[in-house]
């Protein structure tokens, strides 16, 4: 009999996923509705007046839709800004001038001769001038396409990941009622630890490790040990700047290389973005050859996000890997014709002076092409599984480990990067594929974007701005609507994704770390910001992770905040960087020894708006519902920042950061003009994983009613005040924000015993 804990956490996932793909797709099918041409590429949400450049085939018989914007039409072939990223969800159609809503084109009938002027697929490159979109012909997208000389490319909800999240959830659901006649699908010791149903195994010693890297920090050379020694599942927690993505580089080449502790081990690499897999690539492919054996091979699937830019990542891409292979010859003819006949379809084929094939010669290349596609998928098999066989790391997001061309295939160990921004059930894709599982990340950063959770608090504040009567009031939430789960919920946890996790300090979050009973309790997550990880630390307690104690980024004073708050005091700062300023760089120089103090020597700067009446406004022209900005705090940091591009330092070694939308357009449209586009302008979520000399948060609330929306999330705040490297400017009004709750009143404490404080009004 299944256990009942399991079955409602299976359950909970269930119903958690649903929300989010509604909300979704609710927000997508409302802005293609109700937004008109124009606004939606105003949004970047789509792309016009684009005419067919190319059409090839990809790995799987794919069908590859090249878009450029034609000089027919355009006076610049460069697209305008857009947000279209490799792995997106699109679909071409005809294109559409004038800004009313589009309106659906109509099914054909029956009688009808079924022809396509529109297909959806998969963004797979994209540059400056053109966009390729990559349509599988497996589910009959492609057959009888027939694209109109001027079309568009217009964004949607991406139902692919969230079919393969459900199939990953319904597969963990066969296992655990012992379902499954897939041998590859059945309880492993992996799958008992994670769901609680046991506790991990104990350690495996491993002794006289020879590391690869001799500069790796005693907590960085622990965290490698840990993972090497774990039967089942480790976790690596490393705040910012600490070099974790360092970390892991060194525990893939201990797992992929012959040493006196093992054998080399097949390694599935993902990331939660394709930007985190490329990075651990581009740092695989900068390693040094060995002196004794060859290069590691790796192969990556899927988009990646930096082809462009670097060939090394091209040239590991399956798609080349493929091509080059000995068995690649019959493929590639076979491919030729293909792409040929698909051409001649299009128009585009030799001699057929911009016009397609009609009636029956149309029906009779369509057959060919489907022949064709099908010998190819054939002959591309057997290439894809031989290139693969070979690969040491295989590297691909969570969601594209899923994909066709690693049906069946099993590793040794799978790496999660950025553990803590990815969903748990997207996460459980490529855990089915290997017997080990090394997570990577840092719970007090942000977690993953929900949207329907974003919808609840809109629709809640949206209540309770309607119910205030101009004062301000707290209400309890009644027994109805608190969780009947007697542990604590997912919202109130330290290592949870919800603002009231503020409310924790640095030493309770230790003794939440301590696992309460040695059976571990499995426990259905409130909200989809809960990651793997997450409930891992919350099951487990800390030893079921070690984490990285060196930070090489932040002044010592900057750092001293998040770890006495967020890191028990435990994050220090490497020599390198504890004591660098402004001042140190090259380029920077003051006028005045009184510049050079207050500029360049200062680490952490506070304008105190507090009194001034500087108030924040709604932007009401923003799309952002309930977005805000501050024009007087806006002025403030203009003018802060221009001090300091006065004293030396570069506009691309500073960013602004703020949590509201409405500021960064604000704050774009004074600083622009002046500084151009390396000067960086943004909100938390956008500079996660980033870095600069000098950080000026603009915090933007200052109200009579002293509310403070999400500022009081302090994982928010964690990630605005740690992209610092030598200088924090924050300018925010204390009395507004010291009511935030305890997190927020303790930062701002420590802000006014340990910044330099300027008040606001007075300078």
């Amino acid at each position: 009999m299944t256990d009942p804990m399991l079955t409602a956490f299976i359950d909970r996932q269930r119903v958690l996923l649903t929300k989010e793909r509604n909300a979704e797709i609710e927000r997508t099918s409302l802005l293609l509705s109700n937004c008109g041409p124009k606004l939606l590429e105003q949004k970047g949400l789509s792309l016009g007046g684009l005419g067919v450049a190319n059409i090839n085939i990809g790995l799987g018989g794919k069908t590859l839709i090249e878009l450029e914007r034609p000089v027919a039409y355009h006076t610049s072939p460069l697209f305008p800004p857009h947000t279209f990223r490799p792995g997106d969800l699109a679909r071409i159609e005809p294109h559409v001038t004038g800004n009313a809503p589009t309106k659906k084109t109509k099914k054909p009938t029956a009688g009808e001769e079924r022809v396509q002027q529109e297909a959806e697929g998969v963004v797979y490159k994209v540059s400056d001038t053109r966009i390729v979109v990559a349509i599988d012909s497996a589910e009959g997208k492609s057959d009888g396409l027939n694209l109109p000389e001027r079309c568009r490319v217009v964004k949607l909800a991406n139902s692919v990941t969230y079919d393969r999240m459900d199939k990953a959830i319904n597969r963990l659901e066969k296992i655990i009622e012992g379902r499954s006649d897939d041998k590859s699908a059945q309880m492993t010791p992996l799958i008992q630890v994670l769901l609680g149903i046991r506790p991990p195994s104990e350690h495996v010693p491993v002794t006289n490790i020879t590391f690869f890297d001799e500069n790796l920090n005693p907590s960085q050379k622990e965290a490698v040990k840990f993972c090497l020694e774990s039967p089942e599942v480790a976790c690596i927690h490393g705040p910012p700047g600490t070099g974790k993505t360092h970390t892991l580089i060194e525990i893939i080449r201990q797992l992929t290389t012959v040493t006196p502790n093992s054998k080399p081990k097949q390694l599935l690499v993902c990331g939660a973005s394709n930007l985190s897999v490329d990075n651990i690539l581009e740092r695989l492919l900068a390693l040094p050859t060995p002196e004794r054996g060859d290069k590691l091979k790796v192969t990556r699937i899927g988009h990646p996000a930096r082809v462009m830019a670097h060939q090394g990542i091209l040239d590991n891409t399956l798609e080349v890997q493929a091509t080059r292979s000995d068995q690649a010859a019959l493929a590639r003819d076979v491919k030729v014709e293909l792409e040929a006949t698909l051409n001649l379809l299009s128009g585009k084929g030799k001699g057929s002076k911009g016009k397609s094939p009609r009636g029956a010669e149309r029906k009779k290349l369509w057959e060919e092409v489907k022949a064709l596609r099908k010998e190819y998928r054939q002959r591309e098999g057997g290439v894809v599984k031989s290139v693969l066989s070979e690969a040491q790391i295989v590297l691909a997001t969570c969601h594209t480990s899923g994909s066709r061309q690693l049906l069946n295939h099993e590793f040794d160990v799978v790496i999660i990067d950025e553990a803590t921004q990815a969903l748990e059930a997207v996460c459980w894709i490529p855990i089915f594929k290997a017997k080990k599982l090394i997570l990577a990340g840092d719970p007090m950063q942000l977690p993953p974007t929900i949207i329907s959770l974003d919808k609840e608090k809109k629709d809640k504040a949206k209540k309770k701005t309607a119910k205030a009567s101009g004062k301000s009031t707290t209400t309890k939430p009644s027994k109805a609507s608190q969780p009947s789960n007697p542990i604590k919920n997912n919202e109130e946890s330290p290592s949870s994704g919800s603002g009231n996790s503020s409310e924790v300090s640095g030493d309770e979050m230790m003794e939440a770390e301590l696992p309460t009973s040695k059976k571990p309790v499995l426990q259905p997550p409130r909200t989809l910001e809960t990651t793997l990880f997450d409930r891992l630390e919350q099951m487990y307690g800390s030893r079921i992770k070690r984490m990285l104690e060196i930070q090489y980024r932040m002044h010592a004073q900057i750092c001293e905040f998040p770890s006495e708050t967020l890191y028990s005091s435990k994050l220090q700062s490497h020599e390198s960087v504890a004591s660098h300023l402004l001042d140190d760089l090259s380029n920077a120089g003051a006028e005045s020894e009184d510049d050079a103090r207050e500029l360049l020597q200062t680490p952490v700067v506070f304008f105190d708006t507090s009194g001034c009446e500087y108030f924040e406004r709604v932007d009401s022209v923003d799309g952002d519902e309930g977005s805000r900005c501050n024009e007087n705090e806006a002025t403030i940091v203009s003018n802060w920042v221009e001090k300091l591009i006065g004293a030396g330092v570069l506009p691309s070694q500073i960013a602004i950061i703020t949590p509201y939308q409405a500021q960064v357009t604000l704050l774009t449209s004074l600083l622009r003009p002046k500084y151009g586009s390396e000067l960086e302008i943004g909100t938390v979520d956008g500079m996660q994983g980033r870095e600069k000399e000098a950080i000026v948060i603009s915090l933007v609330r200052s109200n009579d009613t002293r509310e403070v929306g999400f500022l009081k999330e302090k994982r928010r705040l964690n990630v605005a005040m740690t992209r610092a490297r030598r200088h924090l400017c924050v300018v925010g009004d204390s009395s507004t924000v010291t009511h935030g709750g305890p997190y927020l009143k303790k930062w701002l404490t420590w802000l006014d015993n340990n910044a330099d404080v300027k008040f606001a009004g007075l300078d």
